[in-house]
């Protein structure tokens, strides 16, 4: 080994330990080959199975490949955080129809803001520590198979449920990237899979959103369905979406590895608002001023009011025919929105009405 290959070992050495230094639980480095997942990937948009996400096919392969978003890009530092809350309270929330049940990683502060200031920090340590070089950081929200590179970082394997997991932490965590144009060593990645004969995750999917293992049709999916779906939720979903009303974690719950998952230590990803708490009815009826003002800085903004009615529409024609479910249904009745009506109108059919 050169004197060269030292001073880079030494350098990706230092990047991990600042990394874990500014709160990530697990770092590693990889290149930008995803040849493997490219043919996979464009098999799933052939099929339409990302629905109404045009985003995913819309950039062609700079999605595949990473020098091609960022020219010049050698090495992916792929880091992982942990955001399970301390009193997650899932199993118990789902089992309470009243309830309304918000997807555990979106309870907090968005974390979008979160993990891409800490990458920028990290990118500033390298800085001091190298002098001036390219990169760009990434947290799902731009053209990266973040899932492929973390597994080829060695973070983890890619389960059946299509989430990376994790043998000492499941999968309650959150990832980002750093593009890079140093040639840093590569980490030795492909963990062994260890899901074996397991399909809790597949069994479990309320709405049979898998079409197989390690293929995940979203346009069934209630995670999509809650936040991506623009327009009115197919009928044929609505009583197995529950009380989900911002995504779903049930296959995150079913899989046998989310035992070891680890609570966040960031402050930030503690439930706010009461949201980890709050019955259908209630978020029902908050205008939509307090709508903006209880989901600022979190991820539920992003689907908007109507959205939000839309969903706990849903959750209330699904729980019991109690006297505050059915005021809060029928004081939305002639709500300013088709959108909303339409559902409104399912969930008091749903009760009798």
């Amino acid at each position: 080994m050169n004197n060269s290959d030292l001073d880079l070992q030494q350098i990706a050495q230092q990047i991990k330990h600042t990394a874990q230094a500014l709160g990530f639980q697990a770092v590693g480095i990889t290149g930008t080959d995803l040849s493997a997942d490219e043919p996979r990937f464009f098999e799933q948009v052939e099929a339409g199975y990302f629905g109404e996400m045009e985003y995913m096919a819309s950039h062609g392969t700079k999605r595949t490949r990473p020098a091609e978003l960022v020219p010049g890009t050698l090495r992916v530092i792929s880091v992982r955080m942990n955001n399970l809350p301390s009193d997650p309270q899932m199993v118990q929330r789902l089992a309470q129809p009243e309830s309304a049940y918000i997807s555990r990683y979106a309870l907090g502060r968005d974390y979008h803001k979160l993990i891409r200031k800490r990458l920028q920090q990290l990118a500033s340590k390298i800085t001091e520590l190298i002098g001036p070089f390219g990169f760009r950081a990434f947290v799902d929200s731009a053209p990266v198979l973040e899932r492929p590179l973390a597994r080829n970082a060695g973070l983890g394997w890619i389960g059946k449920n299509t989430l990376l997991l994790n043998r000492q932490a499941g999968s309650w965590f959150f990832l980002g990237e750093l593009f890079v144009d140093i040639p840093l060593p590569i980490d030795e990645g492909n963990v062994k899979e260890h899901c074996g004969k397991c399909t809790s995750c597949l069994t479990h999917c309320p709405t049979d959103a898998f079409v197989g293992p390690y293929v995940l049709d979203a346009r069934k999916c209630i995670s999509y369905l809650t936040i991506e779906l623009k327009g009115a939720i197919p009928v044929e979903f609505r009583q197995a979406m529950g009380n989900r009303v911002f995504g779903c974690d049930d296959c995150q719950i079913a899989c046998p590895w989310n035992r070891f998952a680890k609570t966040t230590e960031e402050n930030d990803f503690q439930p706010r608002h009461g949201l980890d708490n709050s019955s259908l009815a209630e978020l029902f009826l908050w205008t939509e001023d307090e709508f903006l003002q209880r989901t600022e800085g979190s991820p539920i903004r992003r689907i908007g009011y109507e959205r939000w009615l839309r969903n706990l529409a849903i959750g209330l024609g699904n729980a019991p025919s109690t006297i505050s479910v059915l005021e809060a249904l029928k004081q939305r009745q002639n709500f300013p929105s088709t959108l909303v009506q339409e559902h409104v109108a399912w969930a008091l059919e749903q009760h009798g009405y």
